[in-house]
């Protein structure tokens, strides 16, 4: 059996990298009485994994993250048992349970919702987005850590409105067709032709598709 867990991030925490946020998962898992299920070796740690890294320095409402366990616990345990031991910044939504069969939840992710709320410029980006939309291409240079590549930025961003100040973005998000909100907030710049300007992100959502095709949050998809 796998425990799902819907969960958010928030203030300060967001300055956690990925890595350390697994990290800090694995010691609160640790710390509870759950009936985790843990790797073999001589280094056991708990059978988790978090779905869709998010960027340091993004806040979310819908992060993702799944441990195996060994046995049976009632559904508000395991809210209430992880709730305790995680901080404030870390909320626990809600948490569901899957078969151990079930695909894992990173496997599921295709593309994910976010609000980039810029601190100033809001109208030059407004009519940057509309530009945007109607445009067929927008090229633009995706940057990894190891190299950079030219990418069509309007290809990946699926949805883009701009309202009450902020933009509303869909972006792919696989292995193969990512797009992050810094390159799409440089792209919207420059086809407003001002300074990028400093800008808070949020993301509300990672997506799926389910049997029929239809885009829904990754906790909704059966299979």
């Amino acid at each position: 059996m796998k425990l799902v867990y819907v969960f958010g991030k928030e203030g300060r925490i967001r300055f956690v990298s990925h890595l350390d946020l697994q990290r800090f998962l694995m010691r609160a898992l640790n710390r509870t009485c759950l009936p985790i299920a843990f790797s073999k070796g001589f280094n056991p740690h708990p059978l988790m994994s978090i779905a869709g890294a998010l960027a340091m320095g993004y806040e979310s409402d819908y992060e993702v993250f799944e441990v195996r366990i060994e046995g049976t616990i009632d559904r508000q345990t395991a809210l209430e048992t992880m709730r305790a031991a995680l901080p404030p910044e870390l909320p626990i939504k809600r948490v569901i349970f899957r078969d151990d069969s079930f695909p894992a939840m990173m496997s599921l992710v295709k593309m994910a919702d976010y609000t980039i709320s810029p601190e100033s410029d809001f109208e030059a980006l407004k009519q940057a987005a509309h530009a945007f939309n109607a445009m067929d291409t927008c090229m633009g240079i995706r940057k990894t850590k190891s190299s950079e590549r030219e990418v069509d930025v309007r290809k990946l961003c699926i949805a883009l409105a701009a309202e009450e100040g902020a933009l509303r973005a869909r972006l792919m998000l696989t292995e193969q067709d990512t797009l992050k909100p810094d390159l799409l907030m440089n792209t919207l710049s420059a086809i407003a032709g001002i300074e990028t300007p400093v800008y808070r992100v949020r993301r509300n959502a990672l997506l799926g598709a389910d049997k029929s095709g239809e885009i829904r949050p990754i906790t909704e998809i059966t299979v």
